[in-house]
């Protein structure tokens, strides 16, 4: 029987050309999942948004900002936009709450796509002339960050139901016993989406609300905008 004997070298060369095949292999195998990951992404709407889930909807909503101007959930179709809830009167986390939010309105002032909507919880006390003088106060440029005020029960139905601020078994009997006071922020893409929510009062959930602010940026608008319409299609499809 014929025996072939291969030399160090032999093996060593064998050895070598074994472990570029598998390197090729490897190398090849991650460019195929990579192209296949970023086909999906460009091709699927939503499939790269796994980070950031939908929570919920935006519902319609219309209120008066610090200039009078009647806001409503078309202008901010194509927006990426923080909603808060607070009032002008409070001397608890309200001030420290705004400070942190002029922090980011400062932060995306050169940015076109980006808005923050100031939503009052008492608007009997926050008129618009009201809500006016504590936006200037806080040097707030009308044109990006708006004073929200309006109907109780149509603030309060949207920080429940669409915002997913408060809990909405916070619901009494009478809208005047009702009184929301939180320190949460929800961010909305641009399709009136609501993906994450953040603690207004910690640092490292304010860096990482930035940090998404500018991935929720560079997402392109959903051709089919998924703000709600009525009360009971707000749950993410």
């Amino acid at each position: 029987m014929l025996q072939i004997i291969l030399s160090p070298v032999s093996l060593n060369f064998a050895l070598i050309m074994n472990k570029k095949k598998l390197a090729f292999f490897i190398g090849f195998f991650v460019l195929l999942f990579l192209g296949f990951y970023f086909a999906l992404a460009r091709y699927i709407p939503g499939y790269a948004d796994t980070k950031l889930p939908v929570l919920s909807y935006v519902h319609a909503f219309s209120f008066a900002n610090q200039d009078g101007r009647r806001i409503t959930e078309k202008d901010v179709a194509g927006k990426v936009y923080v909603a808060e809830y607070f009032f002008t009167t409070c001397k608890g986390i309200c001030p420290r709450m705004n400070a942190n939010m002029k922090k980011i309105a400062e932060e995306f002032d050169g940015e076109p796509d980006f808005r923050i909507l100031s939503h009052t919880v008492d608007p009997e006390v926050d008129t618009v002339g009201r809500m006016k003088h504590y936006a200037d106060s806080l040097g707030a440029n009308p044109a990006k960050w708006w004073f929200l005020t309006g109907r109780k029960d149509s603030l309060y139905h949207l920080a429940r139901n669409s915002y997913l601020l408060d809990d909405p078994k916070n619901n009494t009997t009478s809208i005047d016993e009702q009184f929301i006071h939180t320190q949460f922020l929800a961010l909305v893409d641009k399709a009136g989406r609501i993906r994450k929510i953040y603690d207004s009062l910690k640092k490292d959930e304010l860096a990482e609300m930035e940090k998404d602010i500018r991935t929720l940026l560079k997402e392109s608008a959903s051709s089919s905008p998924r703000f709600a319409n009525g009360l009971f299609n707000n749950n993410p499809g």
